[in-house]
């Protein structure tokens, strides 16, 4: 669980890269737009720390139990709205990437920034949208330090921090999307297996890729069911990179011991069939299987996982193991 104890000093000391702030100017209420400028433009290769902030008004504390990060109102109050609910800063380009080349997102470090969390039922949304009739909110204790949360009941849970959202700037022709549906440019993912480790890849649509980060999560299952995860603040430590030597269709993902790919439909079996058909593609140039054979393969050694079943489009990925010799290098 590495960064979990991480303040925002100890990263703004990093040494090996940049900082950027959630401020009004760099962050974008729940959006993605082609249109929208890059707040900071980077080489191939280097590393930024990037804050990010979770929650509308509605979500934050107002009691006094919890500290709520001086910045995180006035962002509310005076950055730029779209249709959807989640907060991201970003844009970040990065120098050379064009229009049908990978941006390449390697996850040095995900820190928390704050000792608390939230949890939300709301009625006609999430896996159960008609069970039940009551908005339900909770606000959760974190221990930064032990890396654990505080539920309702009495159970205390290691975290497991991850970014659920991550994402490029879509094509100009989809003009500005919500932040809440996945597709192609990556975004409300919700992917659990994004963690420190682990190099995501998006198709870049326009000069830069032009990425986004924020939904941070403390811990979440697969499926995300009732619509929200243990909601909270993060800071995310990035390489960036570009790759020409090879094209995408959708997200794609890499740590020492296994690839990920990830499908995004209006149901589950289109999404089971992306993440599939992609990575028997990947199986082909990566191990130089046939169809047939990576077919095979991913019967007997991958698994298909329930990404999330809320956001619009639901999520599945497929995860197959490095071999023993890959994995150990």
């Amino acid at each position: 669980m590495a960064g979990l104890a991480h303040t925002d000093a100890e990263h703004a000391r990093r040494p090996d890269g940049r900082v950027l702030r959630s401020t009004a100017e760099t962050v974008k209420w729940g959006l993605f737009d082609a249109s929208v400028p890059p707040v900071l433009t980077v080489e191939p290769g280097e590393i930024v720390t990037i804050e990010t902030l979770s929650g509308e008004p509605w979500d934050l504390p107002e009691d006094g139990a919890f500290t709520v990060l001086p910045e995180h109102k006035t962002v509310l109050e005076r950055c730029e709205r779209g249709p959807g609910c989640h907060l991201v800063t970003g844009p970040v380009a990065v120098r050379g990437a064009l229009p049908g080349d990978a941006l390449a997102v390697e996850i040095l470090d995900i820190g928390l920034r704050q000792d608390w969390g939230w949890n939300l039922i709301l009625p006609l949304f999430g896996t159960l949208p008609d069970d039940f009739d009551t908005t339900v909110r909770r606000w959760l204790p974190i221990d930064r330090a032990a890396g654990t949360v505080d539920l309702p009941w009495g159970e205390t849970l290691g975290l497991r921090p991850f970014f659920g959202i991550m994402g490029v700037a879509p094509p100009p022709a989809w003009n500005r999307i919500t932040s809440i549906v996945p597709r192609a440019h990556g975004g409300n993912m919700d992917n659990k297996e994004l963690v420190p480790g682990t190099t995501v890849y998006f198709p870049v649509f326009v000069e830069g890729g032009c990425f986004s980060v924020g939904d941070g999560h403390g811990l979440q299952g697969d499926g995300e069911v009732c619509v929200t995860a243990v909601e909270t603040s993060l800071t995310g430590t990035f390489r960036f990179g570009v790759r020409k030597d090879f094209a995408l269709k959708a997200p794609r993902a890499e740590s020492a011991g296994q690839w990920i790919t990830m499908g995004f439909d209006e149901s589950l079996d289109g999404a089971a069939r992306q993440a599939l058909r992609d990575m028997i593609a990947w199986m082909g140039t990566e191990r130089g299987l046939s169809p047939s054979e990576a077919y095979m393969l991913c019967s007997v050694k991958a698994d298909m996982r329930i990404t999330q079943t809320v956001n619009g489009h639901k999520g599945v990925h497929c995860v197959m193991p490095k071999p023993a010799d890959m994995a150990a290098n």
